[in-house]
């Protein structure tokens, strides 16, 4: 079982940036994979970007390509979120997440392939 906190939401205009960061604890030796998904009201849960332990081609969703950017500090135990020109749609709850095994197709990875969380940290984007 892996610990995590996140941090660094808030509220920025349009077209604003914000880094959220994730702390992770506990049994890190597992966290092969590391993600954060986002969840607006009413919607599902989405993966938006994911790493693995050696950082070699990160995922990213269609719709934050090219604006959010995932990294990861194994020394500190840390998974970074960088976004970039925000807009009103990326607004929602942000969690961490890691899983335990690897994976060969990120895209397909969902909340229930991954088996620790964070408490998430709220991110609004206003227009």
């Amino acid at each position: 079982q892996v610990q995590l906190v996140e941090s660094g939401g808030g509220l920025v205009q349009a077209g604003g940036s914000l880094r959220l960061s994730c702390a992770a604890s506990g049994r890190t030796f597992s966290s092969y994979v590391m993600g954060w998904f986002r969840q607006a009201p009413g919607k599902e849960r989405e993966l938006v970007a994911a790493i693995s332990w050696s950082g070699g081609d990160p995922y990213y969703a269609d719709s934050v390509k090219g604006r959010f950017t995932i990294s990861r500090d194994n020394a500190k135990n840390a998974v970074y979120l960088q976004m970039n020109d925000l807009k009103p749609e990326d607004t929602g709850v942000y969690y961490c997440a890691v899983r335990s095994r690897g994976s060969s197709n990120y895209a397909g990875l969902g909340p229930e392939d991954f088996g620790s969380w964070g408490q998430g940290t709220q991110v609004t984007v206003s227009s």
